[in-house]
């Protein structure tokens, strides 16, 4: 088993940083569960640095990856982004999917003519954009379409609160209100989820559907709002909150649309 020097620890500790990993169309996976979820999920594995327990249980599932180092406590540290690192650091390969809207031929991909599409406009919380990909996974909701101001999905901190989601999720970063003229052209009701909206329970959802999530402290930006045919609410039935957390407001539209 290959052992690290401290010029590639030095290299490799780079990509602690965005900017690093943006450069090179990589993100950073952490930790027992979601390296698991990697190695299952045909992304390429370009790097893996794992305690000599991690490595010896999961031999096998190794013999695809790109590099394979054993690495120490204090060297995992220096490679993480985690206040208590767990075994195991890889470098990903992001999905091509995930990067564009476009297909190999230059033309702009069609969307699944089935089910529920979620677009974020100018999310910036990353826990909130990582939750929302969780719910998204949970609803089999497999298509995620962003603002260009929205938060990346590749965030360590996005990636870790999505539970693996990130490797079953196409994430897709565009002008959204000029995509949501074209989803309704090809057939799509849109929705948003506003404070002026009608009440979510008494609204005829329709499918297949786009349900638009604004920034938490702004809500939706005026021009995605005017691509938007049906303005959906939460009643504040407490009377006392402001507003609810985006993240939690998702999951109520989602479960609305699916009962």
């Amino acid at each position: 088993m290959n052992s690290l020097s401290k010029n590639q620890l030095k290299c490799l500790a780079a990509y602690r940083q965005q900017k690093r990993c943006d450069e090179e169309g990589v993100f950073v996976v952490e930790g027992v569960k979601m390296c698991s979820e990697a190695l299952q999920s045909g992304f390429t594995v370009r790097i893996v640095c794992g305690t000599a327990d991690f490595l010896a249980a999961n031999g096998d599932k190794l013999a695809h990856c790109g590099e394979v180092y054993e690495v120490n406590a204090e060297q995992l540290e220096r490679l993480s982004n985690q206040r208590s690192p767990n075994k195991v650091w890889m470098l990903v390969e992001r999905s091509v999917l995930a990067e564009s809207i476009l297909t190999e031929s230059g033309e702009r991909r069609k969307e699944n003519g089935k089910g529920l599409v979620l677009a974020l406009d100018g999310l910036q919380d990353p826990g909130n954009m990582g939750t929302i990909m969780r719910t998204a996974d949970w609803y089999g909701i497999r298509r995620i379409v962003c603002s260009h101001d929205t938060v990346s999905c590749y965030n360590p901190k996005v990636v870790q609160a999505t539970m693996g989601a990130i490797f079953r999720t196409e994430v897709i970063y565009c002008d959204l209100a000029e995509w949501l003229g074209n989803a309704a052209k090809e057939g799509r009701a849109t929705y948003g989820a506003m404070l002026d909206g009608e009440p979510y329970q008494a609204a005829a959802l329709q499918s297949p559907a786009v349900l638009v999530i604004g920034n938490e402290g702004n809500g939706i930006s005026k021009e995605v709002a005017a691509k938007i045919g049906h303005r959906l609410t939460i009643p504040n039935i407490g009377g006392t909150c402001e507003s609810l957390n985006a993240a939690v407001a998702t999951a109520i539209l989602c479960a609305e649309f699916y009962r």
